[in-house]
């Protein structure tokens, strides 16, 4: 059962420095071989500071937070449901961002195998100079759980 007195714990910034081999490496897991992920010299002709991050690059990043003491359930019971992200600025290799995370919700909801529990993260990256690079919002789903 989720800690429903999470809803608004926030975590303290964790710095995550986006280097150039962790961008290689995360697109070449995902099988996009677009060259603004491994090419400099292509990625500033194509108006980037520097070698690009996928959009969902985010996600590897540390928050500084164990989802287990955030929401109060082990992360072997949780299942990311949905991910989403914006953008203020392209993340670029060389990049040092200070991500926090904040549960926004928690809430039951039925499911096919019965009723849910849903824990809501939105994390936030800002740049050093306190400048906001990206939002991201994401939903676990605590497994199902049998009504008795």
């Amino acid at each position: 059962m989720l800690d429903r007195s999470a809803v608004g714990r926030t975590t303290p910034p964790t710095l995550n420095e986006v280097e150039r081999g962790a961008i290689r490496r995360f697109a070449e897991a995902l099988g996009d071989y677009n060259p603004i992920y491994f090419d400099a010299e292509y990625a500033r002709a194509s108006g980037y500071a520097n070698v690009a991050a996928p959009p969902s690059f985010p996600i590897s990043f540390a928050t500084g937070s164990d989802l287990r003491e955030l929401v109060g359930v082990p992360a072997r019971n949780l299942l990311l449901g949905e991910v989403s992200f914006e953008y203020e600025r392209p993340i670029v290799a060389g990049d040092r961002l200070l991500v926090t995370s904040r549960v926004s919700e928690i809430s039951d909801r039925a499911g096919p195998a019965g009723r849910v529990e849903v824990a809501v993260i939105e994390d936030e990256g800002r740049d050093e100079e306190g400048q906001i690079v990206f939002r991201a919002r994401r939903s676990y789903v605590v497994r199902a759980t049998r009504e008795a």
